[in-house]
């Protein structure tokens, strides 16, 4: 049985693949989420408590993520701080959870050698008019406008930087 740590799992998107893991696979989930105000216990709460596990902590806890990737065969990393408005209003976490916790989680792969999926975001490649008939694609270069989406660019060098520099097996999806 494969083991599946998913951070950032009781946020809506998060815990959306934890249902769709636990309907699809007989993998054993863990997920590590600071539940914060974009998540909640009950978003997992139906699931089978002899397949999902929740452990509340922060991804930027560098002890606590060794220890969670240490046990586990992969990471889907979702945990970040998400939302525009509160960037402009309060950088600090965005950088802590988005580039700090990236960064934890990346050193705990590269130490267990554990395969690591991190979510990104399409707000990386900057802004387009509502009617804009100009797409994004994922050779469009990185134009972040605020600090939630350049501390997701960021994170998503740093996935880059440890493939290539450390050999860490990652993949990044937008």
């Amino acid at each position: 049985m494969q083991r599946i740590l998913v951070t950032g799992g009781a946020g809506f998107i998060g815990s959306n693949f934890v249902h769709h893991l636990v309907g699809a696979t007989d993998a054993a989930v863990t997920v590590l989420d600071k539940l914060t105000y974009a998540a909640s216990k009950e978003a997992l709460a139906a699931l089978p408590e002899e397949r999902v596990s929740l452990v509340v902590g922060d991804v930027a806890d560098g002890v606590l993520v060794d220890d969670l990737v240490g046990a586990h065969d992969a990471v889907v990393h979702f945990a970040a701080e998400s939302h525009n408005d509160n960037s402009l209003t309060e950088p600090g976490p965005f950088i802590q959870t988005n580039l700090v916790g990236t960064f934890q989680i990346l050193e705990a792969c590269r130490r267990h050698d554990v395969r690591l999926h991190h979510i990104s975001t399409d707000e990386v490649y900057g802004d387009l008019e509502l009617d804009d008939p100009a797409k994004f694609t994922e050779s469009t270069a990185y134009n972040p406008s605020s600090p939630y989406s350049a501390a997701k660019a960021g994170s998503d060098h740093l996935v880059r930087a440890w493939v290539r520099s450390f050999g860490v097996r990652a993949t990044i999806s937008n």
